[in-house]
């Protein structure tokens, strides 16, 4: 039933010449989600009363935060000279963190739609998401959005696309995502240029599992773009990574809700239900099969992703263990770019140590756990990935700074080096190779891209991104520069292990590793910092910053007082005397059997060890 040529409704079969799978790339802010919504009422997807902003943005961390996190998946019907196509879309994340969502989501599609905003023009994660499309050899169909701004720079930013991606301006389609402004335009070059999947219509299935997510009532719910063949539901298929059997309940479309349809062909996006509890047997990257197919071969997969910043999270209470892990468990179905194990620390007691792509991923998972699973959490100090070469010629991987061994043992330490990729505005590139040789960076290129901005590269230890580079990028550039990074390696490096001791017991959750040329002043900034969020006790309580058994800082939180001798009115002083002496004893006994309570915010105080001293 075909309804209009603004909303198109069709229950038939659509050729697979007729179907097109694309997905939207952009640097963050630069309109994706809203040119999705466009997309969908243009094509008559969702109704004009169900309409609201950022649509395909569920989560309520994305809508609170205004970015994407996760990419989403949803068919639209489009009528084009009298036959119906089926464009299969995937809108994607613009944050470097994500960039593993946009990887997998590249892998289903035969083209891209490539984003720049018409103001801001060609931004660093524009370029990384380009050579990602160049790279899976997808289709680009370039895209100025926000044409409609009072300051729009179309011909300015058409020259940047031209000169930095080697972009045809003939081929660049002009729209407006917020004022729908060649919405049109732009679905007709999706359905001209991109070109149909590969029709692979043989018994043999093969379809990708490229996201899943937990469903209390259903189980997993997998996503997957098929690859070959075709099923159908009560089919009985094979999860090749698992080696385990199921049988297809229930199978269908986004649009943008689920849809159950009775089969999905090659070329097609979708998801399956198959009762799947337990949550070990669901994989992303993994290949589904046809249960009784012996000889399928599995897809390649995805490459696994490079966690590079890891940290504890303990339950405040030690009874939510088990719920913590459940949740966990839960969660890495739905975004298996985190990792996580058990660990114990004598502060915190039983918890898991976690892997992350990057801050505000290990941000956004904490946020995520709290607000889905209701689960109140302690998070110590994010550190980075480092490797150590021992004396006896063997290689260690340091997740945390208690596994590293005694400095007698280490031949070599070495740490992950980014290669930074800055773009910027040119009177500001003196501000910004300041910013980076003051965190240790070597200026690796200075290019210019069009007469009013340039693209700096700089390696710089990764320890010195995650924290706060960014932030730092944005006030020295009045929030016109912008950054992207990837792991180039490991190099050799001066690093110790600084450990910070309270009431003379070493905190393990508080130990880091850093610099030993910037030990000392970290150290002071440590205890410093500690001393004014660590709560007054009632007998006074040293912090200390040691490496090895070198004390290099120490602060005294000074104890509560109490005047013992005000009830005293005169008298011989030796009365007071033997209550000053009393309360003496009585705070050295409480020094060696109290502990001291350290907050949340303390350990996070480890990070701002004197940024802005830098």
């Amino acid at each position: 039933m075909i309804t209009s040529n603004v909303g198109t409704k069709f229950d038939g079969e659509i050729p697979l010449d007729r179907v097109r799978n694309f997905c939207i790339i952009a640097h963050i802010d630069h309109g994706k989600s809203t040119l999705a919504d466009r997309l969908l009422e243009r094509t008559g997807t969702v109704a004009i009363r169900k309409m609201k902003e950022q649509l395909l943005d569920g989560m309520d961390l994305e809508r609170e935060r205004g970015i994407t996190i996760k990419a989403k998946a949803v068919a639209l019907n489009y009528l084009y000279k009298g036959l119906v196509y089926e464009l299969n879309l995937i809108d994607t994340p613009g944050h470097v963190d994500f960039q593993y969502e946009v990887s997998r989501s590249l892998t289903c599609c035969e083209g891209a739609l490539l984003l720049v905003d018409s103001f801001q023009g060609v931004e660093a994660q524009t370029v990384a998401n380009a050579y990602a499309a160049m790279n899976h050899n997808l289709k680009i169909i370039p895209v100025i959005n926000k044409i409609d701004l009072m300051h729009a720079r179309v011909d300015e930013v058409t020259e940047e696309m031209h000169q930095v991606l080697g972009i045809d301006p003939d081929e660049i389609v002009k729209c407006s995502g917020k004022a729908g402004i060649g919405i049109d335009e732009l679905l007709q070059a999706i359905i001209e240029r991109i070109p149909a999947p590969k029709d692979n219509q043989s018994d043999s299935l093969r379809a990708m599992v490229f996201d899943s997510h937990y469903d209390d009532y259903r189980g997993a719910i997998t996503y997957v773009r098929l690859m070959d063949g075709e099923v159908k539901r009560g089919s009985k298929v094979r999860f090749l990574g698992a080696g385990v059997n199921y049988e297809v309940l229930e199978l269908g479309q986004f649009v943008p809700e689920r849809k159950p349809v009775d089969k999905l062909r090659s070329g097609e996006v979708g998801y399956l239900i198959c009762n799947i509890r337990s949550l070990k047997d669901v994989r992303i990257g993994d290949t589904v099969a046809m249960a009784n197919d012996e000889k399928a071969v599995a897809l390649e997969g995805y490459k696994p992703p490079m966690r590079m910043v890891y940290c504890g999270l303990y339950p405040s209470d030690g009874q939510e263990f088990t719920e913590l892990r459940d949740a966990l468990e839960k969660l890495a179905i739905n975004d298996p770019s985190f990792e996580f194990a058990p660990e114990s620390s004598e502060a915190l007691g039983f918890g898991f140590r976690c892997g992350f792509l990057g801050l505000l991923h290990m941000e956004i998972i904490q946020q995520r756990l709290e607000n889905e699973c209701n689960i109140d959490l302690v998070q110590t100090a994010p550190n980075v990935t480092y490797e150590i070469i021992k004396r006896d010629g063997t290689k260690m991987e340091i997740h945390r700074p208690q596994e590293v061994p005694d400095s007698g043992d280490i031949e070599e330490f070495r740490q992950p080096i980014v290669r930074v990729n800055f773009v910027l505005p040119i009177e500001y590139i003196g501000a910004v190779m300041k910013l980076s040789q003051d965190r240790r960076g070597v200026l690796k290129g200075n290019e210019y891209l069009s007469a009013t901005r340039a693209l700096v590269s700089y390696e710089l230890p990764l320890a010195e991104v995650i924290y706060d580079l960014h932030d730092k990028l944005k006030s020295v550039t009045r929030g016109y520069g912008t950054m992207d990074y990837e792991v180039v390696g490991y190099a050799s490096a001066d690093l110790v292990r600084m450990d910070i001791m309270v009431n003379g017991k070493r905190v393990d959750a508080l130990s880091v590793i850093c610099d030993k040329a910037d030990s000392d002043r970290r150290g002071r900034a440590v205890v410093k910092k500690l001393k004014e969020e660590i709560d007054r006790h009632m007998f006074e309580v040293a912090v200390q910053a040691a490496i090895g058994a070198r004390i290099i800082a120490r602060e005294t939180v000074p104890a509560m007082r109490k005047n013992v001798t005000a009830k005293c009115y005169g008298g011989d002083i030796s009365r007071k005397k033997k209550l000053w002496a009393k309360q003496k004893e009585g705070k050295k006994r409480m020094k060696s059997i109290g502990s001291v309570d350290i907050p949340q915010k303390a350990f996070m105080a480890i990070l701002e060890t004197g940024a802005d001293n830098k």
